[in-house]
C-alpha cells in the first residue's frame, strides 16, 4: 500500500517508529510494519486502536491487550511479544510488538488441511502458549489467569524459524479476560468471540475459565486436520450457532478427511476437548498437552526389544560371521565380480540389494566408506535392529552398526518403503532367511567390494519382518513416506544412547 492509499505511511510515531506498510487488521484496529529508528531500523509491528472503539471501554480493553501480551510474551515464546505502549498526538492508543514473518494458520488451512507432521508440533506449541496464559500473570501483587476467548486460526501466526522449524505464536488478546477467584467478576455482560469457535458457555454469557479456550482449541484442531470446523450452523446468527454448539455432535476426523491416518488417541483427545459441558473436558491445558504427547507416542515406531545377554563370548546371536540360514558363501559365483552399481553415487551412502543365488535371492546391505575406516572395521562386531511404523506410511528402518571397544559405532541406517514391491520383497527375505550380507566398498576404489560380513537377525524379529511386509502390501493409506521417515528417524535418534549402552555392556562381557 502506498502513501497515497494510506496517509500514515511514512509517519514517524513517538519520534521513534517510522510506519512503512499496513500488514493487517485485528479485532481492535490496524497493524503496520514500522522501523525502530532508535535501534537502527529494526522491523517492528505497531497496532493502533480502531477509531470506532475510542470510548473508555475500548481504550481499557486495548490497554489490557497490550499489558497481557507484554507480560505473557516474556514468559512464552508462543505468545506475541509487546515491547512498548503509548498514545499519539491525537490521543489514539498504540502498542509496539515484535514483527513476525510467516503466515497465519488461517492461510495455511485455506490451502489444505495440515498433515499430522505439521499438526502435532503446532498444536503442542499453541497448547503450551495457552497454558502459560491460563497459569496467569501478576498484576498489583495478584496472579490473574488470562482466558483468551477468541482462539481461532486467524489468531495464530506461524513463523518459519530456521532453528525451530514452524513456530506458532498466539495473537490478539483484545477480548482476553483476566480471571480471578470471584465468579461474579467473570460474568460477561455481552457476547464476545467468533461464533464458529465459541464454547457453549461463552454463547450463554456465562462465567468462563480455561476450559472455554480448550473447547475453542478443540474446534481449531479439528479444522487444522480436516479443513472445516466440526460444528456447522445453517445461518450466521448467534441463535443458530447457539443451537449448533449445544446440540450438534461433532463428526469423526475420518468422516471429513478420509486421507487422514486413523488414530484413536487423536480422535479421543479432540472429542474430549469438544464436550458440551465444561466439566467433561480436560480440566486444564496440561491435560491437553499430555493428550498430544500420547498421540505423538502412538505414532512412534514399535519399541526395540531388549537384547538378550550372551551366554558365551562366541554366542551366535551376536557374532555376525555365524549364519542362522542358508549361506551364499559358495553359491555366489565370484564375490570379486561384485562392483558398486553405476546408478549409485560414489559417496558415503547405504542401500539394500537382493543378490541372485540360483532360483532364490539373498538380502544384502551395500555401504561405501573411506578405505582407512574399512581397514579399522574389519574386526568389528555388528549390531542390527529393525523399527517399523505402519501409519501414515508403512516403512521399516533397518539399522546396522559396526562397533568394538574404544571406537564409536559406525551407523548404517537404511529405509524400506513397504508400499513398494521391492521394499516388501527385501523385508520378506530378511524374515525368511534370517541373515544378510553387509558389503563394504571403498570410496577411493569403488570397482569391487573390500570387506564382507554375514549378519544374523534376532529370532524374535524374523516373523515381524514378514508380518510388516504383509501390512505394507495391503495398506490403502495415502502415500506419506517423508512423514514416516521422519518419525522413524526421530525414534532412531532417541534410541541411539540406549543402543550404545547395550553395546558397551556387551563388549565388556565378551
Amino acid at each position: 500500500m502506498t502513501k497515497a492509499q494510506d496517509p500514515w505511511i511514512g509517519r514517524l510515531l513517538a519520534k521513534r517508529y517510522k510506519l512503512q506498510a499496513i500488514v493487517g487488521r485485528g479485532s481492535m484496529g490496524k497493524v503496520y510494519q514500522a522501523a525502530d529508528t532508535l535501534l537502527g531500523g529494526v522491523a517492528v509491528a505497531v497496532k493502533f486502536l480502531s477509531q470506532a472503539l475510542m470510548d473508555e471501554k475500548g481504550k481499557e480493553r486495548f490497554a489490557s491487550e497490550a499489558r497481557a501480551c507484554a507480560l505473557l510474551g516474556n514468559k512464552s515464546i508462543h505468545i506475541v511479544r509487546v515491547m512498548d505502549y503509548g498514545v499519539d498526538e491525537t490521543e489514539l492508543p498504540f502498542y509496539v510488538m515484535e514483527y513476525l514473518q510467516g503466515e497465519s494458520l488461517r492461510e495455511m488451512i485455506d490451502v489444505q488441511p495440515l498433515t499430522l507432521e505439521q499438526f502435532l508440533p503446532l498444536a503442542q506449541q499453541i497448547a503450551r502458549g495457552l497454558q502459560v496464559a491460563h497459569q496467569g500473570i501478576e498484576v498489583d501483587g495478584r496472579i490473574w489467569s488470562v482466558v483468551h476467548r477468541d482462539i481461532k486460526p486467524s489468531n495464530i501466526f506461524v513463523v518459519r524459524d530456521p532453528g525451530l522449524g514452524m513456530l506458532a505464536k498466539i495473537l490478539d488478546f483484545g477480548i482476553a479476560k483476566f480471571v480471578n477467584e470471584n465468579p461474579e467478576s467473570n460474568q460477561t455482560s455481552h457476547f464476545t468471540g467468533t461464533l464458529a469457535y465459541c464454547s457453549p458457555e461463552q454463547l450463554e454469557g456465562r462465567s468462563l475459565d480455561q476450559r472455554s479456550d480448550i473447547y475453542s482449541l478443540g474446534v481449531m484442531m479439528f479444522e487444522m486436520l480436516t479443513g472445516q470446523v466440526p460444528i456447522q450452523a445453517p445461518i450466521e446468527s448467534i441463535g443458530a450457532w447457539y443451537r449448533a454448539h449445544h446440540m450438534q455432535a461433532p463428526p469423526s476426523l475420518q468422516s471429513i478427511n478420509p486421507k487422514l491416518p486413523k488414530n484413536s488417541e487423536l480422535e479421543k483427545l479432540i472429542q474430549h476437548c469438544l464436550a458440551k459441558d465444561p466439566q467433561d473436558r480436560p480440566a486444564n491445558m496440561a491435560e491437553v498437552i499430555q493428550g498430544l504427547d500420547r498421540v505423538e507416542q502412538s505414532l512412534r515406531p514399535q519399541p526395540v526389544p531388549p537384547l538378550p545377554r550372551p551366554s558365551a563370548p562366541d554366542d551366535h546371536t551376536y557374532h555376525p560371521q555365524v549364519s542362522t540360514g542358508p549361506s551364499v558363501e559358495h553359491a555366489v559365483e565370484s564375490w570379486d565380480l561384485l562392483s558398486w552399481p553405476a546408478d549409485k553415487p560414489v559417496q558415503k551412502i547405504v542401500f539394500p540389494k537382493l543378490i541372485p543365488v540360483g532360483s532364490s535371492r539373498i538380502p544384502s546391505l551395500w555401504a561405501m566408506l573411506p578405505q582407512d575406516e574399512i581397514n579399522q572395521r574389519v574386526l568389528n562386531r555388528c549390531y542390527n535392529q529393525f523399527l517399523f511404523v505402519s501409519t501414515p506410511h508403512p516403512m521399516v528402518l533397518w539399522i546396522t552398526a559396526l562397533y568394538q571397544i574404544k571406537q564409536d559405532p559406525r551407523w548404517l541406517p537404511c529405509y524400506l518403503d513397504l508400499k513398494r514391491p521391492e521394499g516388501q520383497e527385501i523385508c520378506r527375505y530378511l524374515g525368511e532367511i534370517g541373515h544378510y550380507y553387509l558389503l563394504l566398498f571403498s570410496l577411493e576404489e569403488p570397482d569391487k567390494f573390500r570387506h564382507r560380513l554375514e549378519v544374523s537377525i534376532a529370532t524374535a524379529q524374523r516373523p515381524l519382518l514378514q508380518e510388516w511386509a504383509d501390512q505394507g502390501q495391503v495398506s490403502r493409506l495415502a502415500p506419506a513416506p517423508d512423514l514416516s521417515r521422519d518419525l522413524l528417524r526421530r525414534e532412531y535418534e532417541r534410541l541411539k544412547p540406549q543402543i550404545i549402552s547395550r553395546l558397551s555392556q556387551q563388549v565388556k562381557i565378551s
